[in-house]
């Protein structure tokens, strides 16, 4: 099944439209402009963030249009010219989309998209290019940051009925996925994006028969190779788990059934685990997995993990899908460049007492940088388009947060990250498959050092910018400040 298509065009800010029809009063319609979305800060304090979101917004701009619907909507709000009706009526998104690929680990300050079209349509499409890329990006590096904590364990994204609307939880199941969630047990997002589906039961199943025993066996004789029991309804080491072996014993060995588990869903997660493990392997069942959710989060996984808690799965809830720790990504959206008359690129900066908030200027490129001895990746570099990083040559690099730390790259290879979306209003590019995406991530991930993926006081990973663009900055702070 095919992800619906609606029509949200004026799912925008409403300044989008009184600048476009301003745009066009003033005769700025025409106007070739550069805008790029970036971040600021990781989430949770991270060392990195993963991009996602690009393909619900490549969805957004092929069916980008404006109904008669619309049209009649913004003409009853008595601020908008029929010229500017005239011209949304016939919209359609002619210019070009650079962007980093989904499953890209990213970085404050740095490019994560740039557009390039006339000022009107490239300001009509900021609301929703930023709502894909803050959600999804949010969710799926709140996935990965699980997804590491439990080492190679399994985990399952849970959280649809705590989600912030249906599309928080349908996209917010294919970003945890691209994060490195094996699944979901959200149906409608396995039906529409693939992300795998799966679930056994809740405590109503067992409260709903005459005893415990009665609704595990009855359970197992219905799904004997999706055997999964949630043992905690009652007392989970006196009834629970050996209720689950007795059912197990009459039901699945006689069937030559070997693969079950267990679910725990409250109670002491560790020692649980740990005496359910002792129970499962006394009486032969050694290949039962056990499975644990309950407000987990990549902070508790671990401690479970240090603790010694024997869990072979775990099922995360809320915390993932609303990224509860730190529920919203800060992309913005800012105007970086406008094309004279004659098709020179005009670089613009926007200052700020606080100078996180002051952009970087012009049109530029971000290439990641990749040691050739270690294949680990040392620094982002961004540079203007036209410029091309000669890897032959040593590079000189300054840490963003402490301009006087230097690091010089001898041995390396500069890969650029943006990649071409649309040219000229055409889809250029070639969606990869969910499954290609996570992969991809979890490759990309793996460039990284550990220092890099510490939860606590992560390694300050160097994006850095061309001496060129240092330039030019320098020289609109001063001519601006």
């Amino acid at each position: 099944m095919k992800e619906e298509k609606l029509n949200l065009s004026l799912l925008c800010d409403f300044y989008e439209l009184t600048m476009g029809n301003g745009y066009l009063k003033a005769g700025y319609q025409d106007r070739v402009t550069y805008f790029d979305i970036f971040f600021r800060d990781v989430p949770d304090n991270g060392g990195f963030a993963i991009c996602a979101g690009l393909d619900q917004f490549i969805n957004y701009v092929e069916n980008l249009h404006f109904s008669e619907g619309d049209i009649d909507y913004l003409r009853g709000k008595g601020l908008f010219s029929e010229e500017f009706l005239d011209y949304l009526r016939n919209f359609r998104f002619t210019g070009d989309i650079w962007a980093i690929p989904e499953g890209t680990p990213i970085f404050p300050r740095e490019p994560i998209m740039t557009v390039r079209a006339p000022a009107i349509q490239a300001q009509l499409i900021e609301t929703f290019a930023l709502l894909c890329l803050n959600h999804q990006s949010l969710i799926a590096t709140k996935a990965n940051r699980i997804v590491r904590a439990a080492e190679g364990r399994t985990v399952l994204e849970f959280g649809s009925r705590r989600a912030q609307g249906t599309d928080a939880a349908i996209t917010g199941a294919r970003a945890a996925y691209i994060g490195g969630c094996k699944g979901t047990a959200c149906a409608v997002s396995d039906q529409v994006f693939g992300v795998p589906a799966g679930g056994t039961m809740a405590h109503a199943w067992v409260q709903m028969f005459p005893s415990q025993y009665e609704a595990f066996k009855t359970y197992c004789e219905i799904y004997p190779h999706n055997a999964v029991l949630l043992v905690d309804t009652y007392n989970t080491l006196k009834s629970g788990v050996p209720d689950a072996i007795r059912a197990f014993n009459e039901v699945l060995k006689p069937l030559g059934i070997k693969k079950c588990g267990i679910r725990l869903d409250s109670g002491d997660i560790t020692y649980l685990s740990q005496q359910a493990r002792k129970m499962l392997d006394e009486a032969g069942w050694t290949e039962c997995e056990i499975s644990a959710s309950n407000s987990l989060d990549e902070y508790i996984i671990r401690d479970l993990l240090l603790q010694g808690a024997k869990v072979d799965m775990f099922g995360v809830g809320e915390r993932l899908i609303t990224a509860r720790s730190e529920p919203v990504f800060g992309g913005v959206y800012k105007l970086a460049a406008v094309e004279d008359e004659d098709g020179n690129i005009i670089p613009k900066i926007k200052l700020s007492e606080n100078v996180a908030k002051i952009t970087n200027p012009h049109f530029k490129k971000v290439y990641r940088l990749f040691d050739r001895d270690t294949g680990k990746a040392e620094a982002d570099y961004i540079a203007i388009y036209d410029e091309v990083v000669d890897d032959t040559q040593p590079l000189e690099l300054f840490d963003p947060e402490a301009t006087w730390k230097r690091k010089t790259l001898k041995n390396y290879w500069a890969v650029p990250l943006l990649r071409t979306i649309y040219r000229g209003g055409q889809l250029v590019y070639q969606r990869p498959a969910l499954r290609e995406i996570q992969l991809y991530c979890e490759a990309q991930v793996a460039t990284l050092w550990d220092s890099v993926k510490r939860f606590e006081n992560p390694h300050n990973y160097y994006v850095d910018l061309s001496l060129r663009l240092w330039t030019i900055k320098e020289e609109l702070l001063r001519r601006n400040s």
